[in-house]
């Protein structure tokens, strides 16, 4: 049946109705304790070096780092050299200045958010706040670290299991300047304990996107010690190796640079340093 258009035109136009937006995909799976491929995570079973991660305020690089090992149940401490902790504020020339050692994560994350909830949301620092908070209590400097005293105070921390004692076996610092304060540092403490560690430098920028991907290097290269230092112990047992001495140890001291060599062309972009030390 035809039908006269000026009729078509009077009728109220229907509202189109709207496309549903479809829901966003589901994450990938998981495992149990947060870690994203289970075959990262090392078994209570196996051996493990003892790990600690540094930045300059012990905020963004250190802290993902800091994660990124706990989460695959690697004993791991973290600190910062900076002589205060610095964030972003309002302005370049404003930054918020915080103590080390005493103003914890969740207070920072306090103030920023009765400050200027808006802009620490979008810069992203609430949200680094709330992952630190869940990791440890507050920001730690390496320069006040005393090697070999027990962090009885850090048993909640995430990958406190292992570092009681206060002695680590790889540094691993995000900025060239770190490295060369921890070097400082240690060779300032005079090395008491005799006993040897691993510093290591992966240059990382300060930026939340690129401390996530240098999180997962550093992981790698974590993993990649850690497999190293346990076949050499099954091979050679463990007889000398707190002290830094024994077979197993040489053998694992010996292959550090080539694990380094390996591990840098899976990484090109993050140019990489080493150096041994005694604490």
């Amino acid at each position: 049946m035809s039908v006269d258009p000026r009729l078509a035109r009077s009728r109220p136009q229907q509202q189109q109705q709207p496309t549903a937006v479809p829901p966003p995909p589901p994450p990938p799976p998981m495992a149990l304790d947060g870690a994203s491929d289970p075959a990262d995570v090392v078994p209570d079973h196996k051996f493990k070096l003892k790990f600690c991660t540094i930045c300059a305020s012990n905020q963004n690089r250190s802290m993902e780092a800091h994660l990124k090992l706990a989460l695959a149940h690697l004993p791991t401490i973290s600190f910062g050299t900076g002589s205060l902790v610095r964030l972003p504020g309002p302005t370049a020339h404003q930054p918020n200045v915080y103590n080390f050692n005493s103003t914890t994560y969740r207070a920072i994350h306090s103030e920023l958010s009765s400050q200027n909830a808006q802009l620490y949301t979008q810069n992203g620092l609430l949200n680094m706040l709330g992952r630190n908070l869940t990791i440890k209590g507050y920001p730690e400097r390496f320069q006040d670290w005393i090697p070999g005293k027990p962090r009885l105070d850090h048993a909640e921390d995430q990958g406190a299991a292992g570092t009681e004692a206060g002695v680590v076996d790889v540094m691993i610092t995000c900025e060239e300047r770190c490295f060369d304060a921890v070097l400082d540092d240690l060779h300032n403490k005079g090395g008491r304990l005799n006993r040897p560690v691993h510093v290591f430098n992966v240059d990382i920028r300060d930026n939340h996107e690129e401390a996530r991907v240098g999180g997962h290097a550093i992981l790698d290269l974590a993993l990649s010690l850690n497999d190293a230092a346990a076949k050499e112990r099954e091979v050679f047992g463990d007889g000398g190796w707190e002290r830094g001495g024994g077979a197993a140890r040489e053998g694992f001291d010996e292959k550090v640079p080539e694990i380094l060599a390996s591990w840098q062309e899976r990484w090109p972009s993050l140019p990489a340093l080493w150096s041994l030390a005694w604490v």
